[in-house]
């Protein structure tokens, strides 16, 4: 998809010519609620629920938006009693206005419990710019299989409805197998389906797991009709197990990239605390083996600059000076002292020093 990037040169003009920034955007916002000199943001518009505890909203952009690629992810920041919250989604985009923003409720999720039960037309909401690299449209490959479970299904769509408006789908061979717990939880099908009949090298097939006659989780049997694996692209995107299981199962594939949007639970093995110690802030906090640093840091009133929580933003990146982690995703491990570290997605082992 294409950055779109024009700018109004009215408030060009005034964010040059006034130096209090946030008085003149708290009184843009009073003429218009999507009027500011720096900040992207979006109106609702637009509320449906495509599936149990799913919503997809339509949402109406300033001119400041950036809208990046299919399949990218942005930061998503939206106030709820009176705090900022941020999180990362991945959208899809309409046309060089509006996005779609579709999103699950997740158990005690803040933010997304708030989109899919609180959030009304006409609330704003702000953006950051997209980042992540996981692009269908830049493949050279043609022969690509998308396997996605529960809401790893928005990227894959954004990157797929890219191609179709584009009118290049049918350029491509696309196997895509999508996995939900529940035949209610799908989302997309209808489109998935409308585009399998309109092109023939579109090929869709859903799994539910916990439903009689339920199918099996992602397995060997599921990649026999792949004809040459050695050959093929695959994207996967679901849980941390899901995409392990992805990864094994995909070991002779050409190219494999794969996003984990949530962390393997936290290993009953690892019992204790390590000791903590960030140089910038020179402090020691104690946090326990086997949660995310990030987790702990923050149990520890330690609050790291952060986005994603999933590995993919990389604003919690820092410097591991000394100390073993362990990469909850794919729990493999690091000894080495210097070090980048997204503490997001990394426990520890031993104590640690961070140039935090």
């Amino acid at each position: 998809m294409l950055t779109f990037q024009s700018k109004n040169p009215f408030l060009d003009l005034i964010s040059q010519s006034i130096y209090d920034a946030q008085a003149i955007n708290f009184w843009l916002k009073k003429i218009n609620p999507l009027w500011s000199t720096e900040q992207i943001l979006g109106k609702i518009v637009e509320i449906t629920h495509p599936a149990d505890n799913i919503v997809s909203l339509k949402i109406r952009c300033n001119q400041r938006m950036q809208f990046g690629k299919a399949g990218q992810h942005h930061p998503v920041t939206v106030e709820i009693d009176g705090r900022r919250y941020e999180r990362s989604y991945s959208l899809t985009q309409l046309d060089q206005q509006h996005i779609l923003l579709t999103l699950k409720k997740v158990e005690n999720g803040i933010v997304s419990t708030w989109f899919c039960d609180t959030a009304k037309i006409g609330d704003v909401v702000e953006f950051g710019l997209p980042y992540g690299d996981m692009l269908l449209e830049q493949q050279d490959n043609k022969e690509i299989v998308i396997l996605a479970a529960g809401s790893g299904i928005t990227p894959m769509y954004s990157m797929l409805y890219a191609l179709v408006q584009q009118q290049k789908l049918n350029n491509y061979h696309i196997c895509l197998m999508y996995w939900a717990q529940y035949q209610q939880e799908l989302i997309f099908q209808s489109e998935f389906a409308a585009w399998q009949a309109q092109y023939p090298n579109f090929k869709f097939e859903a799994f539910v797991t916990q439903e009689q006659p339920h199918d099996l989780r992602l397995n060997a049997d599921h990649l026999k009709s792949i004809e040459n694996l050695s050959k093929t692209t695959v994207f996967a995107c679901g849980s941390s197990g899901f995409v392990n299981q992805a990864k094994l199962l995909c070991q002779e594939a050409k190219h494999f990239q794969a996003e984990a949007f949530s962390l393997a639970p936290i290993s009953t093995d690892e019992t204790g605390f390590i000791q903590v110690t960030l140089t910038q802030s020179n402090k020691t906090v104690s946090i326990a083996k086997g949660q995310p640093i990030l987790q702990g840091l923050e149990q520890a009133q330690v609050k790291p600059t952060h986005g994603c929580r999933m590995g993919i933003c990389n604003k919690c990146a820092c410097k591991k000076v000394e100390g073993s982690t362990r990469n909850l995703n794919d729990s493999s491990e690091n000894h080495e002292p210097n070090q980048n570290l997204r503490i997001c997605v990394n426990s520890a082992k031993s104590d640690l020093i961070l140039d935090l």
